[in-house]
């Protein structure tokens, strides 16, 4: 039951992830800084201590009361994380929700899964799976098999999104995905996906936080709220650091004045996008309470997260006009990525 529950945590937060994005598609006469910051607030900012707040009474406290250590490392790799979101919201922008998502989160996935067990392996830890316990074990032994099976599902859809290059003409790449660029997006993609995995390391750095959250009473359930909230101050650095650079720049600050545009409805919907991409964490935590921060967990959400950025793809046409042979390798790429979900999962339950 208790995996059961796991799974659809983990789902939830997935479906939240993969669908935040389109509420920004929905703001009119802004540049991608503006609505990215403002969702940003409400996803790093506003929302997490709101949501600590209500789940964990004395989170501040708890974050206070930690070591300088944990402190500083946890906000590391939510600052590392953050570059990989700010990437990721690119990656999207340049190669649309279907692909973009794929190849982005296929790398997450695989990153995340492995390197918390070679860091164990490094550094032995009581309780936690090393890189060798999954290299001697049949479990451990299909886990890293579904890892690989991942990267080729990764392969399958980037070989699809070079076909469509090929296929359409820039109008017909634009007319779904308005900046589609396949090379700008595959770089940063890689990029992003490499460094999204490090919000794994970060619940890993602030497990003491969560732990200590567990001894004053919280529900286990919502006990990495606390360690969300450091996190995700770290992505909000990065993030607000390079969308001010680039508002000076482009001088879009004056988007939020700009009476042209639907200031009230595009604040709205990014403040909706912000919100729907914090739920992502929130679900992630409950699940992750139920299944561990293992390989099955992440690889369990990152690809319920492709799933539905897929679907939002197809209801978007952001494959229409594209031979058969390319919407089948779309299809077969987005297949394969799944099945290495299932081969994570009874390799995690063994």
């Amino acid at each position: 039951m208790q995996a059961l529950l796991g799974v659809l945590y983990h789902s939830i937060g997935g479906i939240a992830s993969g669908s935040f994005y389109m509420p920004f598609n929905k703001v009119k006469g802004w540049a991608w800084e503006s609505y990215w910051i403002v969702g940003g607030l409400f996803s790093w900012l506003i929302v997490p201590p709101l949501a600590a707040w209500l789940t964990v009474p004395g989170f501040a406290e708890i974050i206070a009361a930690s070591s300088s250590q944990i402190f500083y490392f946890t906000f590391l790799m939510g600052l590392l994380w953050g570059i990989g979101g700010l990437s990721y919201g690119l990656g999207v922008r340049y190669l649309g929700m279907s692909l973009g998502n794929s190849v982005v989160l296929g790398f997450c996935a695989a990153f995340g899964a492995i390197v918390p067990s070679i860091y164990y392996n490094i550094n032995p830890t009581e309780g936690k799976i090393s890189f060798t316990d999954m290299m001697g074990t049949q479990g451990g032994q299909l886990v890293l098999l579904g890892v690989l099976v991942c990267l080729i599902g990764i392969g399958l859809s980037g070989k699809a999104g070079m076909m469509k290059e090929r296929e359409l003409s820039k109008e017909a790449q634009k007319a779904s995905v308005p900046e589609f660029s396949l090379v700008k997006g595959l770089i940063i993609a890689v990029l992003s996906g490499i460094l999204s995995s490090f919000f794994n390391f970060g619940i890993e750095a602030g497990k003491p936080m969560a732990e200590a959250a567990v001894a004053t009473g919280c529900n286990p359930l919502f006990q990495n709220n606390v360690t969300f909230v450091v996190i995700l101050w770290g992505g909000l650095s990065t993030n607000l650091i390079w969308t001010t650079i680039l508002s000076i720049k482009n001088k879009s600050y004056g988007d939020f004045v700009n009476k042209n545009s639907p200031i009230v409805r595009n604040l709205m919907f990014s403040a909706l996008a912000g919100t729907t991409w914090f739920l992502q964490f929130f679900f992630y935590g409950m699940g992750e309470s139920k299944l561990g921060n293992g390989a099955s967990s992440w690889i369990l959400h990152m690809s319920t997260i492709i799933l539905t950025a897929n679907m939002w793809g197809i209801y978007r046409k952001e494959w229409k006009g594209v031979a058969r042979k390319t919407k089948w390798t779309i299809i077969a790429g987005i297949s394969v990525i799944l099945l290495s979900v299932f081969l994570v999962g009874i390799g995690n339950s063994l």
